[in-house]
């Protein structure tokens, strides 16, 4: 069943306020480096990117100080106010670094923003409500040779169903009563690493050394994970048709393996990018079948 947006919604704004709070240059650092591996480069100098679901601000940021040309942008009104905190404090005015509120299915709106030579949607597309329109309209955002760099949810049938319920349940319980299922996910998440940091003796490393690795915080991103509502899923094989069939080229690839957690994609427009971009999806258009099995 695909979400709408008649259905609950967590406030990712809420939870990424918190996060600033804990933003250093440590976790800057590391989510430059996080672009510069996945774009593979070691700057971003003139280049036009554009964030889809900005956030906290983190990423755009990065990209800023990497030497991009940023618009960022996102559908929750408290994660604009964020990204534009970040701004205020790492940038100031700075007239290369634009910030507003938008809506990653309003195709008429996208169409004003003009082309990028990254488009960056880190888990975001799937908790627009409609996640295979809101990545087909992305694809045209691309200059020739554009980067698009994206993390979609692993499809874990069953699993995923059940998080599902989880996350529904988890935006309908008011304040304090949302600790009932934070406390058991975080078991559920983290559980198997505690474990097994414990067994080869360094207690606790994989939470303590968490945010090396994107500059992310593992409490919020565990909130980001259960309140993220709506929620689609998909396996990396129906990415990757749905954006070749469109002419992107896929370039790098990190999937979960089956487990629980995001597929990282990286794809790049050919040079004739814009001469023919694929069809529009209808707002009702359900996942692709790959396999062409009913």
């Amino acid at each position: 069943m695909t979400p709408t947006r008649a259905d609950p919604r967590f406030e990712f704004g809420e939870n990424w306020a918190r996060f600033l709070t804990h933003l250093n240059d440590e976790r800057i650092a590391v989510a430059e480096a996080s672009l510069c591996e996945w774009l593979s480069v070691t700057n971003l100098s003139g280049l036009r990117f554009l964030d889809v679901g900005s956030g906290s601000g983190l990423f755009s940021l990065a990209a800023r100080r990497l030497g991009a040309r940023v618009h960022s942008f996102d559908y929750d009104s408290r994660s604009v106010a964020c990204t534009n905190e970040v701004r205020r404090r790492y940038s100031g005015d700075d007239g290369d670094w634009i910030v507003e509120r938008g809506d990653a299915l309003d195709e008429a709106w996208l169409t004003k923003l003009g082309r990028f030579d990254v488009v960056y949607a880190w888990g975001v597309l799937h908790h627009t409500g409609n996640m295979w329109r809101a990545l087909d309209l992305v694809v045209p955002l691309l200059a020739p040779q554009g980067k698009l760099f994206i993390a979609i949810y692993n499809d874990q049938g069953r699993k995923s169903r059940a998080w599902r319920l989880v996350k529904r349940a988890y935006n309908a319980l008011p304040g304090l009563a949302k600790l009932l299922l934070l406390i058991p996910s975080m078991m559920a998440v983290w559980g198997p690493a505690i474990a097994r940091d414990l067994v080869i003796g360094k207690p606790f490393d994989t939470l303590r050394t968490y945010a090396r690795r994107r500059g992310m915080s593992p409490w919020q991103d565990l909130v980001d994970w259960v309140g993220g509502f709506p929620f689609e899923v998909a396996r990396p094989e129906e990415v990757f048709d749905f954006l070749r069939d469109r002419g992107l080229v896929l370039t790098k690839l990190a999937t979960c393996a089956g487990a629980l957690g995001c597929n990282q994609f990286v794809f790049v427009a050919p040079a004739s990018h814009g001469e023919a971009t694929g069809t529009i999806l209808n707002d009702d258009a359900q996942r692709p079948n790959p396999t062409g099995k009913a």
